[in-house]
């Protein structure tokens, strides 16, 4: 054997064992997660999920605020590491202005103060259960909040009629994921109740992905020219709901605010 050859060999065969620990999960390691299936082959979603961080009070980096005085310490903002990629939203100076305006208006303007729909993606990480019901053509997802809804269009891919508060929403699967494109939004639903928020024109992405059998990792990117400078995104995972009982209560919370919204219409007592 010749010194050359002897090196080539040697060099051949450090490069097969490279690839093949490249190739199969190391000592350690485990493979990807694959979801349970449907009969038709995608991963099944079905179940009761739920996020559990702050984002709801603001996606945001935020530190602990005060609420309203008159409550103390009830109400008052938790601290947060926010859930935005890169942590700041890229506003631009218009858009910013307007969240600001929206956040010194909190306590009265945020439509869930209203009891209106979350819209989305506010629907998925607000502090309340939604469920997934999985068929062929569609896919349902109901949140324990005011009875809200969304239907995910799988196989029917037709434009919304009219723009809503939950939009609508035109679903695919790409291996572990369920991909989902929303359009159609009113732009009248807030991300949190910080203020932030996107106009008519947004586009949203969302993927739900399977990161084990009770946990979900989410994204949504928003793409709204009007509102940012560029798409931007949010990331937290969402937990199964694991109790033998788990099931969606009703949280229906009209009631709760027809004298915010409509006391002053209330007829006066005559003298």
């Amino acid at each position: 054997m010749t010194p050359g050859g002897g090196l080539a060999g040697a060099t051949l065969a450090a490069a097969l064992m490279l690839w093949v620990s490249a190739a199969t999960p190391g000592e350690g390691q485990t493979a990807p997660y694959k979801a349970p299936r449907t009969h038709g082959g995608h991963p099944n979603f079905t179940g009761i999920w739920q996020a559990l961080n702050t984002a709801n009070w603001d996606i945001e980096p935020h530190a602990a605020e005060q609420g309203p005085k008159q409550f103390g310490a009830l109400f008052s903002i938790p601290p947060g590491l926010g859930v935005v990629e890169g942590g700041e939203i890229p506003y631009k100076p218009e858009g910013r202005q307007k969240r600001d305006e929206n956040r010194r208006k909190r306590w009265t303007d945020d439509p869930e103060v209203k009891c209106y729909l979350p819209g989305v993606p506010r629907f998925v990480y607000m502090p309340y259960p939604f469920q997934i019901a999985q068929s062929t053509d569609y896919i349902i997802m109901s949140s324990e909040y005011a009875a809200a809804a969304r239907t995910l269009h799988l196989t029917t891919h037709k434009e919304a009629p009219v723009d809503t508060w939950m939009g609508h929403s035109l679903a695919r699967f790409e291996g572990e994921s369920l991909v989902v494109d929303v359009n159609s939004l009113n732009g009248q639903a807030w991300f949190d109740r910080a203020g932030n928020f996107a106009s008519a024109g947004a586009r949203i992405v969302e993927r739900f992905t399977y990161a084990a059998p009770e946990r979900l990792d989410y994204e949504a990117q928003v793409d709204d020219p009007t509102v940012f400078t560029r798409p931007w995104k949010i990331r937290m995972p969402l937990y199964r709901r694991a109790e033998a009982d788990a099931q969606l209560l009703e949280f229906k919370c009209v009631e709760f605010a027809e004298d915010l919204l409509y006391g002053h219409l209330r007829r006066k007592p005559s003298r």
